[in-house]
């Protein structure tokens, strides 16, 4: 068994592979505050392929975790030299393990949120990129306004020299930056969220604002915010992906990361101190992202919602089981063609029924196991931003709707807590008290769900969207999730 460390990488196995560069050399240059499983098999193996190809050693990665859950990242890392092995799981069952060397630093910002801002403050910081979910970028989830009334938020603005959310860090930094005659860094989220960048920059340009209105107003100005579109199926690393890499490779990883083979990022190409070369490992550096997005957002992600509720209710615990029963095929391909596609803007140079199949082929991969449990969490913070706008789009162009409306009313049925079986669900989502107070008193008014404007909006107002979600979700309660679905796949109307 080899120890993963800087002191044992050429003890590794063969079929292992390992960075092909001095990792002494790295300096750092992309802060990433948000170390999950998504970066470390995304952005930071682009980073790694550059550095294997002589590239961008000048970009090293400082991680940064503002959660508390997040402490156990920074020590695993911290023992392992900042080193951890990506599994790629193949559709046939063959494993492609590989250490990444990309990250040379992990601050845990609760222990010492001076460090983390200091590090930004430096002139060698040329990009801070964001993971933080769609949760973390504190904005209400109708309006889009961004949320003065977190008592974080407010905390950070009554001490702004000692923050603990990642406004607070970031904008800290930026002030110190400016003070000191150092340009400042690009901000470049790596979130799913419609206009990410443009997202981000208003976030925490309100949050400057809110703490002096002229710093507002210069960060709009000077700090770039790209737009992004990323990509790639990361399921949560499980005891057993650990064991398997132990025994199957002989490598003892604290935490490493599996994912899927398919990898994308489109991303502007708007950066105010200098990028990576990242079009050298294939990053689309393009002008607007804005139809990758919609389609990733409005496919693959809403595809997500729409399997993983009544999936779990029909039974299935995971997505590759889902995606291969035809019955959930057909309704997957029939939402993405006849009200997913029809929202979406030309995609240049894709094929949107090849995309859309090889959607249900990556979910198909049995060697993932991503589970519906992760799918059907936070479903507050995903549904009203990848399956809502579909929504309102189709009702607005006279299209179909009751298969996303289904969807909708599939997720209310989840919150319920319960299966089918009458077994607890664990519902995880930041609204779970107020979602479940709800469907808990719904079967005396069952429109109690939609009617929460928080996020729903107006929508239950609409009489095409009423109708739908009403009578899936008595069908829901009377036939089961199965039965539902058999009806929605033989139907043909536009309700």
């Amino acid at each position: 068994m080899t120890v993963l460390d800087n002191q044992h990488l050429t003890e590794l196995n063969a079929e292992v592979a390992s960075p092909r560069y001095p990792r002494q050399a790295i300096t750092p240059g992309i802060v990433h505050i948000g170390v999950g499983g998504f970066h470390r098999a995304h952005q930071a193996m682009y980073v790694d392929d550059l550095m294997n190809c002589g590239e961008a050693l000048d970009w090293g990665i400082v991680g940064v975790g503002v959660m508390p859950g997040d402490r156990r990242m920074q020590q695993v890392l911290a023992a392992q030299d900042h080193l951890y092995t990506l599994m790629v799981k193949h559709p046939d069952g063959h494993l492609e393990p590989r250490v990444i060397g990309s990250m040379i630093d992990y601050l845990f910002a609760p222990d010492d949120p001076e460090a983390v801002i200091e590090r930004m403050a430096d002139p060698a910081i040329r990009i801070v990129s964001l993971t933080v979910t769609e949760g973390g970028y504190n904005f209400h989830p109708v309006s889009g306004e961004f949320d003065l009334d977190n008592p974080q938020v407010r905390a950070d603005l009554a001490e702004p020299s000692c923050p603990s959310t990642t406004f607070g860090l970031v904008v800290e930094a930026l002030v110190r930056r400016r003070a000191r005659g150092i340009a400042p860094f690009t901000v470049m989220s790596c979130d799913n969220i419609q206009g990410n960048g443009e997202v981000a920059g208003r976030m925490f340009s309100a949050y400057a604002r809110a703490r002096d209105a002229e710093l507002g107003e210069w960060l709009a100005a000077e700090v770039a915010f790209p737009n992004s579109m990323v990509d790639r199926i990361t399921p949560v690393t499980t005891p057993s992906d650990i064991d398997e890499l132990a025994v199957r490779f002989g490598v003892e990883d604290a935490w490493p990361v599996v994912c899927e083979p398919f990898t994308q990022w489109v991303l502007e190409d708007r950066f105010v101190a200098g990028r990576p070369p990242f079009e050298a490992v294939g990053v689309q550096l393009v002008e607007d992202v804005e139809p990758y997005e919609l389609m990733k957002l409005r496919l693959l992600n809403a595809s997500h919602q729409a399997l993983c509720y009544f999936g779990y209710l029909a039974g299935y615990r995971y997505a590759h089981e889902v995606c291969r029963d035809p019955l959930f095929v057909d309704f997957l391909l029939a939402y993405m063609r006849h009200e997913g596609s029809p929202t979406l803007p030309p995609v240049p140079g894709v094929d949107l029924e090849q995309y859309r199949t090889t959607l249900i082929e990556r979910f198909a991969n049995p060697q993932i196991k991503d589970t519906l449990a992760r799918l059907c969490a936070e479903s507050s913070d995903r549904i009203p931003k990848w399956l809502l706008p579909v929504i309102r789009e189709q009702l607005a162009r006279g299209g179909e709707i009751h298969r996303a409306v289904a969807v909708v009313a599939s997720w209310a049925r989840y919150a319920e807590g319960v299966d089918e079986q009458g077994a607890p669900i664990a519902v995880v989502d930041r609204l779970k008290g107020e979602l479940m107070r709800i469907t808990a008193g719904y079967r005396e008014h069952p429109a109690a769900f939609i009617e929460n404007r928080e996020l729903f909006g107006h929508l239950a107002e609409e009489p095409r969207f009423r109708e739908a979600y009403l009578a899936t979700l008595a069908s829901l309660h009377e036939r089961g999730a199965r039965a539902t679905l058999e009806s929605l796949v033989q139907s043909k109307g536009t309700t």
